[in-house]
């Protein structure tokens, strides 16, 4: 069986990493902040133009479809009724 040595034996410097981050964390959080905050501000309104023009061609496709629906159904009325659709 390994003993706790053996469980522990890689840790020493990984915990060193690990608090000289938590430290530096506060003084490096805002600057990091500086340069993360304008890209995400950027993929948001991607994503908001993405989404309004996504929207306009769906209402577009509706419209349009709305329209043939209609079309056919005026061709349909106005046909003979005993002819057989081709």
């Amino acid at each position: 069986m390994a003993s706790l040595d053996d469980l522990f034996s890689g840790w020493g410097t990984t915990v060193l990493i690990g608090v000289g981050v938590a430290l530096a964390a506060p003084a490096l959080l805002p600057a990091v902040g500086t340069i993360v905050r304008p890209v995400a501000k950027g993929l948001i309104k991607g994503g908001l133009y993405l989404a309004d023009t996504l929207q306009e061609v769906v209402a577009e496709s509706g419209e349009q479809l709305g329209d043939l629906i209609a079309e056919v159904k005026a061709e349909r009325a106005a046909a003979p009724t005993s002819s057989e659709p081709k």
